[in-house]
């Protein structure tokens, strides 16, 4: 597993009976989490002494309950620093075990020795786009909402980032890649979080278990003649990284040679000690 454990002002406090406790810097939020199907005894006090707890509805989505939280706040990761708040579906605008991939991701770009072009898919709030960028790589973050691509640009600006080489685009995915490649422009390193459903502009409809794949083939007509990773994340339950893996390998390993490396990413749980499961990626390494 794959372990986030560089976090300052963010913590899992605790997670039992389908939710998870966390401290976000100084505010303590409830939120659902499907991986958590264990009923442990709940003796943080916190528990009890939320800012705010998100309720998932019987008849879908959610509200959030005794809201006592700003309408934005800020949290640092290393010297990165992200703008939150409490928004629809659960979602704060981090997820914080990216923070492994994170820096994965600068690492490999700071020590590749050359210029590098990135292609952030999916790329929702930036967290990937900043680590690329402050490692030294040429960016390009797409994503399908607005609002997202408006809250990474101001995520630059908060990290002093906002003068780094980053192409900020409103699009789909899928239609944004297909262009580039009849237009020519290859990227050395490309990062995908697709989601496991979703409805493009004119009505499509994507399902990671259908879609992926060939999505994944797609992509690899924008790399260049030396690529240096491709990096796919999914928080879809029950995916396991082998699958990842596995794509990995039959598309860019095939093709390139490399290797591929994938794993579950994972939180530490402070009350238990143990790691909370949080998803799955792979990593295509040339």
């Amino acid at each position: 597993m794959w372990l986030t454990d560089g976090w300052k002002e963010y913590e899992v406090l605790d997670a039992s009976g389908g939710e998870k406790l966390e401290r976000w810097g100084s505010y303590i939020l409830v939120r659902p989490d499907p991986q958590v199907i264990w009923n442990t005894p709940r003796q943080d006090k916190r528990w009890n002494r939320y800012d705010a707890r998100y309720f998932r509805s019987d008849s879908g989505g959610g509200k959030w309950s005794a809201h006592r939280l700003p309408q934005n706040w800020t949290i640092r990761y290393k010297d990165l620093t992200f703008g939150l708040k409490a928004m629809n579906f659960k979602h704060t605008g981090v997820f914080p075990e990216q923070g492994v991939n994170w820096d994965f991701i600068r690492r490999t770009v700071a020590e590749a020795g050359r210029s590098v072009r990135v292609l952030n898919l999916f790329a929702y709030t930036g967290g990937a786009t900043l680590a690329a960028a402050a490692g030294g790589a040429e960016v390009c973050h797409v994503d399908a909402a607005k609002g997202m691509v408006a809250m990474a640009k101001e995520n630059a600006r908060l990290s002093g980032l906002q003068e780094a080489p980053i192409r900020w685009i409103v699009d789909d995915c899928a239609k944004f890649v297909e262009r580039e490649i009849r237009r020519g422009r290859r990227y050395d390193a490309v990062i995908m979080d697709p989601p496991s459903y979703g409805r493009g502009p004119s009505g499509e409809i994507w399902k990671l278990e259908k879609d992926l794949y060939p999505f994944v083939e797609l992509v690899s007509g924008v790399l260049s003649d030396d690529p240096l990773f491709v990096l796919i994340n999914s928080y879809t339950t029950g995916l396991a990284p082998s699958v990842v893996g596995y794509i990995l390998d039959s598309i860019f390993t095939a093709r390139y040679g490399g290797r591929s490396e994938c794993q579950e990413l994972g939180l530490p749980v402070t009350d238990s000690g143990l790691v909370l499961p949080c998803g799955a990626t792979g990593r295509w390494i040339r």
